[in-house]
Formats: structure tokens, sequence, C-alpha cells
């Protein structure tokens, strides 16, 4: 066979076809099933339409549209659909760009009018309608002369201008379906039909053309697709449940915090709101302390030379607040504390019967976070990290990394997190050390994977990812995975061979040699105001008793009972729970009402008969359930419920003693 190619398929068997062979002609080879249901194929993992030639040898897979892989290329389909069915409602808008992005897709536009939530429904049925039509999508390959002179002839000017933007040694390709076309790098299904009916269109919003505040302002449509109305189902509910757990929703009806712009980025911190942010830093302290680590303060103004040193100037300078005093000298807010560590570290002669050295700080650092960045807790530029550096030897990294990674498992299961991916990046292009060290560095750090995962009890998976470690050393990362599904990256531990060589810092060996530590960056929580942020979502701004900054409301029937409920509300204070009052001259299902909107745990209620007989009425948040109880024993179950989960473990363990 001329110009033959041998494909490999997924049971193992091998077979040639001619080079000009295309993905349809192959599935249609195989069973003619098989090519109805297929949407493109894959060489060596590489996606292709399924129109394309097969060309060269390789492994082949005939992809369907169930396949996890499809479920990109559904997206992208749902996004040229999409800007086809606006362009033809409103003739003249201009498409830009609409790559598929987490969870779905958008398109920019460029309309006089911009678009508003209530024409999404309208653009939906005409979407419907151009799915239904089944149009083909069809590749060709346009000179770059040709691409402009058309585009430009449509008025698509953006089009125009990332045409030119295009290395002149790339193919300009255009996707058409039916009479509709656009520039786009593929690739895509056979058909519009195949990206069926499971989609959704979810909001509208601004977005600068290239993301840059001096380009136009575009209307961005925001939609999701899925391979089944079941999976559409189980997302748009996700979302609906998201929304009801947005921390900055619960921090308003929380009362706990508020963002301005006299700040932007800033969290102004409420009473309630510092109350928890107290409860969570004294637990990671009391932590820490226990596994060894010294905690520390370092400045927050440092000068310029000192970032020039570590090298943050030259990669992180345009994210630094930067201030310069009138005798000329240029200082920066800082951005991270490990530059810092590394002077502590460096104070006082150090030897290797000093490491590993742990050192720990609850640090505020700013960066400069773009506005259109910044988001409620999760997004900042003034935030407090739990970081701490681990100063030690080449050989002692494997063990000091196991037990970092058994306190950071150990926080999270007591936040109620159980499950956790374990990631290990390893090294870059970009890199500082020789070959060898991040040889070893890595393979230890492997071992270590291994262990995390076969210890983890089920609440861990690990994986590899690969090229993704910081160009000083390999890292671990660490990714919650909350109530609803969602990721999030929250803790790391990264191996760092450069920041002390850096700063000339060394201990004496036992040869009485100088030598350089290695410094593991390590972080549980990451951000305090992030954690807390994640954290009331994740509960739903259902706080455990012990971490909870309102634990008990007492609240009265009627004013007879008034006393009585001063006195307990006195007991509990005086017994260490956070308690307030509510005297007022309200129904009792009122006040039950807005005290579960706050989300306050427990409210004790009493009326005149409670008050005779010294009980409590117990109402718990989430439950319509109420239970009547002696107040001796309903303090002594509140005090006992309110003790963190740390010190508790610790009282069990006296207590076995």
């Amino acid at each position: 066979m001329a110009d033959a190619v041998s494909l490999r398929f997924p049971d193992g068997s091998e077979r040639e076809y001619a080079a000009a062979s295309t993905g349809a002609e192959i599935a249609g080879g195989i069973s003619k099933s098989l090519a109805k249901k297929a949407v493109a194929y894959a060489i060596d993992g590489e996606m292709r339409d399924l129109a394309d030639p097969v060309g060269r040898s390789g492994a082949i897979e005939i992809v369907l549209r169930d396949d996890p892989r499809a479920l990109e290329l559904i997206r992208h389909d749902a996004a040229h659909v999409m800007a086809e069915a606006v362009q033809e409602l409103w003739p003249g808008t201009q498409v830009t760009i609409g790559p598929v992005i987490e969870n779905g897709f958008y398109y920019d536009f460029a309309r006089d009018t911009p678009f508003t939530p209530d024409d999404l429904p309208v653009i939906e049925k005409k979407m419907a309608e151009i799915i239904r039509r089944n149009a083909p999508f069809a590749k060709t390959v346009w000179s770059r002369d040709k691409a402009r002179e058309v585009f430009a002839a449509k008025g698509e000017a953006y089009k125009v201008e990332l045409i030119d933007a295009i290395p002149a040694d790339q193919d300009l390709k255009i996707y058409s379906q039916g009479d509709w076309f656009d520039l786009c790098r593929g690739p895509h299904m056979a058909s519009t039909g195949q990206v069926g009916e499971a989609f959704k269109l979810l909001k509208v919003a601004g977005a600068y053309w290239r993301g840059n505040s001096d380009n136009p302002m575009l209307t961005r449509i925001y939609g999701t697709a899925w391979a089944t109305q079941d999976e559409l189902k189980a997302y748009l509910h996700m979302l609906e449940e998201a929304e009801k757990r947005d921390h900055r929703r619960l921090g308003r009806e929380m009362d706990l915090y508020h963002f301005q712009d006299d700040a932007p980025g800033t969290v102004f911190w409420h009473p309630k709101g510092w109350s928890l942010y107290q409860t969570l830093v004294s637990y990671v302290r009391r932590r820490q302390e226990a596994e060894g680590y010294q905690e520390v303060n370092a400045p927050q103004l440092l000068e310029r030379s000192l970032w020039e040193t570590s090298g943050h100037w030259e990669k992180y300078h345009e994210n630094m607040f930067v201030t310069e005093t009138e005798d000329e000298r240029v200082f920066a807010l800082k951005p991270m504390n490990c530059p810092g560590h590394v002077q502590i570290f460096k104070h006082g002669l150090k030897s290797y019967r000093d490491l590993p050295l742990k050192l720990a700080e609850l640090g505020m650092v700013h960066r400069y976070e773009p506005s259109g960045a910044l988001h409620g807790l999760m997004r900042v530029r003034a935030f407090t990290q739990d970081d701490a550096h681990v100063f030690c030897t080449e050989a002692q990294i494997a063990a000091e990394s196991l037990k970092i990674n058994e306190l950071i498992l150990s926080i999270y299961r007591d936040f109620g997190f159980d499950h956790v991916l374990v990631k290990l990046s390893t090294r870059p292009d970009q890199r500082v050390g020789s070959d060898e060290m991040w040889d070893r560095a890595e393979a230890s750090m492997r071992e270590v994977l291994t262990i995390i995962e076969q210890e983890g009890g089920g609440q861990v998976t690990t994986g590899i990812a690969e090229g993704e470690g910081a160009f000083y050393g390999p890292k671990y990362e660490y990714t919650l995975r909350d109530a609803i599904g969602r990721q999030w990256q929250v803790g790391t531990n990264q191996v760092d061979f450069n920041l002390p060589g850096r700063f000339g810092a060394f201990y004496i060996d036992r040869d009485s040699e100088k030598k350089t530590p290695v410094m593991l960056h390590r972080a549980m929580l990451g951000s305090v105001e992030r954690f807390i942020g994640i954290l009331l979502e994740n509960c739903a701004g259902h706080l455990p008793l012990w971490l909870s900054p309102v634990q008990v409301v007492v609240a009265t029937i009627t004013s007879d009972a008034d006393d009585y409920a001063m006195e307990v509300a006195h007991l509990l204070k005086r017994a260490g729970l956070k308690v307030e009052t509510d005297l007022r001259n309200e129904k009792i299902n009122y006040k039950v009402r807005e005290h579960s909107v706050a989300k306050i745990p427990v409210m004790l209620v009493c009326g005149k008969r409670e008050a005779e007989e010294r009980t409590v009425n117990i109402r718990r948040l989430g439950s319509r359930d109420q239970a009547s109880a002696t107040l001796d024993s309903a303090l002594a179950a509140l005090v006992d419920e309110a003790v963190p989960p740390d010190l508790r473990r610790i009282r069990a363990e006296d207590g076995r003693a």
C-alpha cells in the first residue's frame, strides 16, 4: 500500500491504512454504528477532526461523545453555535474570541448596545434551532490576505487584528457551519447537532478587549454545556448551592466583615469576623507550636536591595506596593515572608545540630492584584499567610515533608475536609540548581508521595504535575474538595535550593564546613482570609461551635424571663462561651428566623416556665427540632462541645495516660 501508515488500536491490534485515510473513514471501516457515534479521533493523544487524514503512524482512538475528552469539543462547538445565533439575531454584531473555560465557555461580542440577561433566553432558543439544523463543521485553510479581506468586508475589525497577530508561519484555519464561519484552531465535532441540548447560558459581563483597560469594553456571554441533561442539571444545582453559600453573602448575613472602595482588596473585619479570625489563628498557633515551630515576625517594609537579592524585584515587581522616602530610599511592602525569615536564620551562627530549624509567621503580606481579579476574601491585596520555613539539610527533606504532610492533613480533618488531592510538581524547564540535585530531591519526594497516599486512609489521592514546580525546587500542593464538589488549592510545601544561597545563609556541618541549608516553604491554610471564605462556603455558614464567633443566643419568650435569661447568659460567659442575649419585645418565631439567618449555632429559649423550672429550650441551627434540658446539663454539654478539636485530642490522651 503506497504511503501506508500503521495504526495501533486500544485493544492492541494494528492495521495499515493509507496516510490519506480520515478518522471518519477509519471509524466507518470498523462499523457503521461507531462512525455514527464518533465525534473526533486522536493520534497519540492529539485530538483531531474526523475529516482530518491520519498522515502518520501511531496509536489511534475513535472518540465518542460520552468520552470525557469530548466535553471540551461540546463546549467549543457550543461557543460557535452561540456566536452564530447572536449574529443571526443582531446583524452587525462583531465576534471576537470564544474559548472553552472550566465548566463551560464564553464569547466576547462588540455591539453598540450591550447584551442584558433578558437576551439570554432568546439566544438559547436560536442556538437550539441551529443545533437542530445539524450543519456539518468544515475546515478550510485560507491565506492571510484572503482572511483579512473577507473579515474586513464583514466589518469584523477585531478578527482582522487577531489575524495580524498570528505568526506568519502558522496556517489560518477557518471553520464553517452552514453559511456561518469563524477563524479557529479547532478541532471540532462533525456537526452542530452533536452539541446536543444540555447547554445553558448563564450570565453577561463586561470585558475589555484583550484584557486591557485601555481597549474598548466588550460584552461577554458565559455559558455551560454538558454531554447529558443529568450532568447539566447537576451542575446548575451546584451553581445554585454555590450562590447560597457565597461567602460574600454570608459575610453580610453573619456581620463578619465588609469591603469598600477606599481600601480595595482589603478586609474591614467586624467584631464577629475578627473573633472568628482570632480563633482560627489561635488554633494554628497551637498546632504548629506543638510541632516545634518557633513563631517570628519580620518587618512589613524592606528595602529594594533585599528584594533584588531575593529575585522578587525582577520577577514580581509589578505585584509589589512600592514607596520612596525623602532620602530617596526605595522600600516595598512584603508580598511574602521568606526573605525576612532567611535574615532571622542568618542572625547568629547555626550548626547542623540546630537543623531542622522551623520558623513560622502569621504574617500580613501585600500583593497588587488587578482590580478586576479581586473577589471577596478569595482574592485580596492584603492577607495573612500561615507561613513557615523549615531550614534543613538535603537528607532531611523527606522526613520533614512527611511531618508537614501529617500536620496539614490533620488540620484539614479538623475543619471537616475529608477529600484532599496532593500533587507533586516537578522540575520546570527554567530552574536553578544542578540536575543531580533535582534528581535526588524528586526521587525522595516521589517516595514520600507514595507514603502519603498509603497512609491517607482514603482521605488522600495523589498525582504528579510534570514541569509545574517552582524554578527553585519541586513542591507539593494540597487541594481540598468542598461539600459541593469544588476544588480549592490551599496548602503547599515547596523545596527551595536557591533563596538561602542568594542571601549567603549557611550552617556548620559535622566536618566544620560551611553548607547552604535547604529551605522548605510551608503553608497550611495558605491565606487566613481565603481559608475563612472557603470554610464559610463549605459549611454554608454553619460553623462548628468551637469556631463560631457567637456560639449561643439566649432569647426570651416574654419579659417575665428577662432576669433568668441574663443569669443564663452570665453563666455561659463565665464558662468561656461567646454569648449574646435577645430580650426584645418580639415574637419568638421572629427571633428564631433572624438568628438563623445570622447562622447562630445554638439558641437557648427562656420563658416563664423555663425560669421557674431552671431549664432551657434548645434550638439548633438548621433543625426544626427543639429539646428541653436543665440549665446545668445544657451548660455542661455546650462547654464540652465548644472545645477545639486539637485540645479535645490532648484531653483524650491525658485521660488515657
